[in-house]
């Protein structure tokens, strides 16, 4: 008996002492401690609820905090009305220098009331990246959790890199990122263009921060939210857990050679500061340093990395390369995941001519766009899509980082580009087999259908760069 009243007692004394480091943003008679960022849409506090009305002809308006914050956890209660998108910003900062619908940058939790693309609690990097660095679209549970027409409960846990979002209770993301380490805390009322969003609100109450102390306090990670890292040249414990290993060290040739050489070519690639690059030449395909491929063979895995494109440059990752076929010139033989500059290369939206037979004779009937050779795409057979949101592909930019993810088990093969499937398919399949015959592909004899093969970097002639290159097997 005395044992569980020390239990007792402890377990009160810790929820106390818990509950006396949470400190409210709210006021309740006043916003002192928040100021506009950016936008002009109004904020109100009634009750300790604090409400913002959808308007026109304004950007996205945050009311953010005038403290910053680095490491926390926050939570808070969100209605959103249906229609809106919306979102919490945090270790966010404000630049005047630029216009204005960009001046608030950083960490965004996302409040989504499309329910067919489920993102609430994703985490969107904010007129910075511009794109989500944790689409919750490898997270069923995670993207059910939002209920739209009712208040939902969140929890941010911001601490150094590591950074997890929940909804009811349902953990949404699993980040590791680096891009910011403080900033301050942001409600956010998005910019509208139909009229008939205008009026609609967006409201917060009970926004609780906890800075102090915040080790026992930490959630643990649930397994169906799956671990995003996006920190160079590391591997995370949970992905050391789950076999994941570098196929390239970061520093030297090991483990790779030129795909018509024994050894890595001597001039067309360079390795700087953790980056592998191939150098541009004159454009052509595998004619200056020439493709690089793993000395190891692959069966079944999921194949993870960093590409950063130039203007109009043309590159791939091949795997299921088989270096004996295709000696002479040109790129070595495997199925592609296409790296272009979609907007500035030809070739990714290479005209062709469609012919139909009539009365004896065949015509030109018209042209198309060939779109099976943009980025992402599996070259020259499926064209990538967005599979993910109802929304065109998400663009590849130039000089900006961007992440392929190609996961190979058995005879079914996924296209990830930035965390976003953009292709799957089956290579054993019927109608993989008759879309070979349909392509450039048809002279080679059981194309796609190896056990095993190499994965391979091309060169294109153009510069293109690499890093995290990172594989784990089943």
């Amino acid at each position: 008996m005395q044992t569980l009243k020390i239990l007792f007692f402890l377990l009160t004394f810790s929820s106390i002492f818990c509950q006396e480091n949470w400190v409210s943003l709210i006021n309740n008679d006043n916003l002192n401690n928040w100021e506009i960022k950016q936008g002009s849409a109004k904020f109100f506090l009634e009750n300790g609820v604090i409400s913002a009305t959808s308007i026109l002809n304004t950007p996205s308006t945050y009311l953010g905090t005038k403290k910053k914050y680095d490491d926390f956890i926050l939570e808070f209660e969100v209605y959103v009305d249906n229609g809106l998108n919306s979102g919490v910003q945090f270790r966010s900062s404000s630049n005047d220098n630029v216009p204005e619908h960009s001046r608030v940058y950083g960490y965004q939790f996302e409040l989504d009331t499309n329910e067919s693309r489920g993102w609430s609690g994703g985490i969107y990097d904010q007129s910075r990246k511009n794109f989500f660095l944790y689409p919750i679209t490898r997270n069923e549970r995670g993207r059910k959790a939002f209920k739209n027409g009712e208040w939902n409960k969140a929890r941010i846990e911001a601490v150094g890199n590591s950074i997890k979002t929940w909804i009811n209770g349902v953990q949404c993301t699993n980040l590791l990122d680096p891009l910011s380490k403080k900033g301050f805390i942001a409600l956010q009322i998005h910019n509208i263009a139909d009229k008939s969003l205008v009026g609609k609100m967006v409201k917060w109450k009970n926004i609780r921060i906890l800075t102090d102390n915040l080790t026992q306090y930490l959630s643990e990670s649930e397994d169906y939210a799956t671990e995003i890292n996006n920190i160079d040249n590391i591997l995370s414990d949970n992905q050391l857990k789950n076999n994941w290993r570098f196929l390239w060290d970061g520093k030297t040739y090991k483990g790779w050679r030129g795909a018509k050489l024994t050894t890595f070519p001597k001039s067309g690639w360079i390795m700087e500061n953790n980056i592998l690059t191939v150098l541009a030449n004159d454009g052509s395909e595998s004619n200056n340093g020439g493709d690089i491929v793993t000395l190891e063979k692959f069966s079944n895995f999921e194949l993870e990395l960093d590409f950063k494109i130039s203007k109009g440059a043309n590159s791939g990752i091949k795997y299921f390369v088989d270096t004996n076929l295709n000696k002479g010139a040109g790129s070595s033989i495997g199925l592609e995941f296409q790296i272009i500059d979609d907007k500035n290369n030809t070739d990714a939206n290479k005209r062709f001519k469609v012919l139909e037979y009539s009365n004896g004779n065949w015509n030109l009937h018209k042209e198309g766009i060939k779109k099976n050779r943009t980025v992402g795409s599996l070259y020259d057979l499926i064209e990538a899509e967005n599979l993910n949101e109802q929304r065109s592909k998400r663009p590849v930019h130039p000089e900006r980082w961007h992440r392929a993810r190609i996961i190979v088990n058995n005879g079914h093969v996924e296209h990830w580009l930035d965390n976003i499937k953009v292709l799957e398919y089956n290579r054993f399949s019927q109608m993989f087999r008759a879309l070979v015959e349909y392509s450039k592909y048809s002279k080679w004899e059981n194309f796609g259908q190896l056990k095993s093969g190499r994965i391979l970097l091309q060169d294109h002639g153009d510069r293109v760069s690499f890093k995290n290159i990172k594989i784990r097997e089943f």
